[in-house]
């Protein structure tokens, strides 16, 4: 889930740098810029937000009825949707690739709406597997919990839990996809996300798969 987490941070580098300020995993960014956006500040897009909040709801749906009536924990339908999670984003990289350094409004739209609807999918999947505080594509809930429960009870020592590790993998996916753009084309760092959500794939489909899924 760390990882899985570790990836939003780098798409949503890759949306909003490199597809027109789309957050493609955070949603609620993509909300607050629709906002702005139709109230005319800045110029902010609205259209890319809007297919971005479609898209990821379409890939949430799609993962919660093929999911649904599975059992908690990492099934073969985890494995499924996350190896289809993987197929997408290495799908999006090629197309990164084949339209260069400034792809055209039109392919941005697509790129954008295509890496949301994976995010969707992998959200729905992080509910199916059941860590507390992993959403995997937002860390508000998380840092407030960490913020108004674990530091009261536990002081410093509290920030050694999976907690953290949500936030500073969010945080450091977002460093190393906004690195990457300085140095490379957008295929890179969208080619690391698909790499990453294949080897989560791959690792909990033979360690963490429980026989009643």
């Amino acid at each position: 889930m760390v990882a899985l987490t570790f990836v939003t941070g780098v798409v949503d580098a890759v949306g909003f740098l490199g597809l027109d300020r789309v957050f493609t995993g955070n949603m609620t960014g993509n909300i607050v810029i629709l906002g702005m956006g139709a109230a005319g500040a800045d110029e902010l897009p609205v259209l890319g937000p809007s297919l971005a909040l479609v898209a990821f709801a379409g890939g949430a749906l799609v993962a919660g009825l093929a999911l649904r009536g599975r059992a908690k924990g990492w099934g073969t339908g985890v494995t499924v949707l996350l190896a289809a999670q993987t197929v997408v984003l290495v799908a999006l990289a090629v197309a990164l690739a084949l339209v260069g350094e400034e792809p055209g409004t039109p392919a941005q739209l697509s790129i954008a709406a295509g890496t949301a609807a994976a995010m969707g999918s992998q959200a729905a999947v992080a509910r199916r597997i059941g860590v507390p505080e992993m959403t995997t594509v937002v860390v508000t809930s998380t840092l407030t919990t960490l913020a108004a429960e674990s530091l009261p009870r536990g002081g410093l020592a509290s920030f050694a839990n999976r907690r953290t590790a949500a936030i500073l993998a969010i945080f450091l996916g977002a460093v190393v996809g906004a690195v990457l753009l300085r140095v490379a084309e957008l295929a890179l760092p969208m080619g690391l996300a698909a790499l990453l959500s294949g080897a989560v794939t791959v690792a909990g489909h033979r360690r963490l798969r429980v026989a009643s899924a």
